[in-house]
Parts: C-alpha cells; structure tokens; sequence
C-alpha cells in the first residue's frame, strides 16, 4: 500500500478497481468523511447496505487490521485537509458550493503533492538548473502558460531563457540542442507523443530533459530527472484546473531553490530588475501623502 498518499487518495484512486460490495462501502465513505468517522461497523454496514464482514474485507484491502485502524486513518486524511479531494462539483451546486469545492480541491491537491515531491528530486533539479548553458521551457494545451510564467520568473537568474509552445520551434530547438542545454517539458499526463519525441530528440543530442509530469508516464521515463506531480484533476469537469496550480507552485520551489543557490550576493541582480519597473506603476496612496 503507497503509505505517501492519505487513504482518502487511496480509496478514491481504487474506485473503479473494487468489487460491488467494497465499493458501496468506499461510496459511503466517500460521499462524508467526517460521517463515516463517526459510524460504528454495523451503521456503516446498513448505510452501505453490505455485511460487516464485507466491511472488514474492505479494510484489509487497504492495508488496515480493522474497522477501528481505517476510522483513524480517515480522521487523519481529514486532518490533513484532504477533505475535499473526492467531493466533485454537481451539476446543481451553486455558488457557495462549487467555489467551497474548487477551492478545497486544490488545496488538498497542493498538500498531497508537497507530501509526494521527493526534496532529494528537487535538489538534483536545481542543479540541472544552475548547471545550464540555456533553458527552453516546453509545454502545450493548458501547459502552454505554464512555461510562458516559467520563462517569466528564469530570466532573471541572468540565463538565456525561452519559452515555447509551438510543436514544430520545439523539434526544431531538440534537433540542435548541445551538453549543456536544459529543457524542462511540463505536462500534465506525460503521454502527449510531441513532446515525449522531442524529449528523446533533445537527450540524444546531449541536452539533459527536465520533466515536470506524471509519475510513470511516457515523458517520466523519457526524461533525465522528472518531478513526479499527482493526477488531481476532476475529470468530469473536463478543463485543467488543479494542475495547473500545482506545476506553478512546483516552479516556484525550483526558482527560490535557484536564488538561494545563488546567495545574497545574487540579491542586487533581483533588486535591480524589480525596481527597474517603479516608473511603470502609479504611485500607492501611502506615495502620494
């Protein structure tokens, strides 16, 4: 059993992969987690209209000795503050519901990854980033302005920086890469066929290929070092949102990595471009007193 992820995560991931009986029971649960803590083995039984003993195969099945041990272990997820990672929008949620939910969600998926980025993956990140020549930031869809905001924060480590979202520039970039060039390819399932080609491109012509993607996936296993980033996504919503919000957070943890590699010395450089667009803004009101 994955011992990284909350046992909310587990149950709603195994879904689709339990029997009949087991998934009234991981329906019940999931449909109120805080409920289900509060329900004996016999009230969670009727309310999942199976047997007990069905409840208790349910438990083993999730690596727990019994119903005791799993109602600790929800009380634990919903602490964590993944109450909200199986609650879907439905179609008669009004406002107060869906932006509770979308907001819940997201920050349940922002805390699930923090617990599963692995800092020892990220370090060797930030040195691929130090080491580089140039960077080009590849990413397509939803992805696209992604690496728009990569190239945005990574110019400013005084790199030569690019950001692309055209399938055919991104070839073109592989086809000429050299040791020393760093691409970091984000997307959210890692199985788009672009850009896992352009990742083997890249690496046969001695670029070293940061992937930000899902664990596993094609791209993962294309990729010099990848950063594993969880599925989160609501796929009856049918648009990007939580993933997005994480691949943004992940880019910030690489940037701040970046600028305390650098030093304080590094802090004039920083201040300089910041400051460089004061006369570009209107003057605060506390300015103007």
């Amino acid at each position: 059993m994955d011992r990284t992820r909350n046992l909310l995560e587990q149950i709603q991931s195994r879904l689709e992969d339990l029997n009949k009986a087991e998934r009234k029971v991981a329906e019940v649960i999931l449909q109120d987690p805080q409920q289900a803590t509060r329900y004996s083995i016999a009230s969670l039984a009727q309310a999942a209209q199976v047997s007990e003993p069905t409840v208790n195969r349910f438990c083993r099945s999730f690596g727990v000795s019994g119903y005791p041990e799993l109602k600790l272990q929800l009380a634990q997820s919903l602490a964590s503050g993944a109450a909200y990672v199986s609650r879907a929008v439905e179609a008669d949620d009004g406002p107060e519901a869906y932006t509770r939910k979308i907001f819940g969600s997201t920050i349940a998926s922002l805390d699930s990854a923090c617990q599963t980025l692995d800092p020892q993956a990220i370090d060797r990140a930030v040195d691929l980033l130090i080491q580089a020549r140039q960077i080009h930031f590849f990413g397509l869809g939803a992805s696209a302005s992604v690496a728009q905001d990569a190239q945005h924060k990574f110019f400013r480590f005084n790199l030569a920086v690019s950001a692309q979202c055209d399938v055919l520039m991104q070839r073109m970039l592989a086809s000429v890469a050299h040791t020393g060039d760093l691409f970091v390819i984000i997307s959210y399932t890692g199985r788009t066929r672009e850009l896992v080609e352009v990742a083997h491109l890249a690496r046969e012509n001695g670029a070293s290929v940061l992937g930000l993607t899902a664990a596993g996936s094609p791209l993962a296993r294309a990729c010099t070092l990848s950063l594993n980033i969880p599925l989160p996504e609501d796929t009856d919503i049918y648009m990007p949102m939580t993933s997005r919000i994480i691949q943004l957070t992940v880019l910030d943890v690489l940037a701040t990595g970046m600028t305390l590699r650098r030093g304080i010395d590094f802090q004039p450089h920083l201040r300089k471009i910041k400051e460089s667009l004061n006369s570009t803004r209107y003057p605060s009101d506390d300015e103007l007193l």
